[in-house]
């Protein structure tokens, strides 16, 4: 996997050597930041940079600053990692467009297989075409047109409704969702899957209806004839 270029960012020298060290072991190139603006600085000097591990509390410019600025050009995945365990941070994260969402202390192996996950399916250039209501997912190149028009997803909005697509009719329930698009080792709650789907059909439009919910069991994908 030495193709993959990522970027981690913390302020103790210590979990940046140790995330650095695991990540090299499995073959990626990995780049350092010490705080927020420095990080911020690294991704706009450095093409190819396919992910970053972002601490939320750092001197300068914390982790929100950063993928608020990040944001604003690139839909690179992002995993935020935190010594808070709190879920209104979680929340806060995601709908920044955070992908994925560590706490520390946390094992670097599962840190790892999370990355290894996210970038194996962005890495799916297979050029496979989804068409539905008006809707068009080009899997391999990630990105979705409405009617024609470009909408800027996140990693993981792309993945939710790529899902939704491939279930169109089906009732997904949160935790059918949370095991398929977040992965069985992910160990969030339920809001997660709504923020997530209300960011969603918000850049969807009015197209954004076509993702219904069935009270007390989930969501489903169905277009309108």
């Amino acid at each position: 996997m030495n193709e993959f270029k990522v970027l981690v960012v913390d302020d103790e020298s210590r979990m940046r050597k140790l995330i650095k060290d695991f990540l090299n072991k499995s073959g990626y190139q990995v780049l350092e930041a010490a705080d927020g603006e420095e990080a911020v600085d690294t991704f706009f000097s450095t093409k190819g940079i396919d992910l970053l591990v972002l601490d939320v509390m750092m001197p300068r410019m914390d982790g929100w600053e950063v993928v608020k600025e990040i944001r604003k050009v690139s839909e690179v995945p992002i995993i935020m990692l935190t010594a808070k365990d709190q879920e209104q941070d979680e929340l806060q994260g995601f709908d920044l467009g955070v992908d994925e969402y560590i706490s520390k202390p946390f094992s670097p192996k599962i840190l790892v297989a999370r990355i290894e996950a996210i970038l194996r399916r962005t890495s799916q250039m297979d050029g496979e075409l989804v068409n539905k209501g008006g809707i068009q997912l080009d899997i391999g190149a990630h990105q979705v047109t409405i009617d024609g028009v470009p909408v800027d997803l996140s990693f993981k909005e792309f993945e939710l409704l790529q899902y939704f697509m491939n279930n169109e009719g089906r009732v997904l329930t949160r935790e059918n969702i949370l095991n398929q698009v977040w992965n069985y080792d992910y160990f969030g709650d339920a809001r997660t899957i709504d923020t997530h789907v209300k960011k969603l059909r918000n850049k969807m439009g009015e197209k954004g209806a076509y993702i219904r919910t069935i009270w007390g069991m989930g969501y489903k994908f169905e277009v309108e004839n």
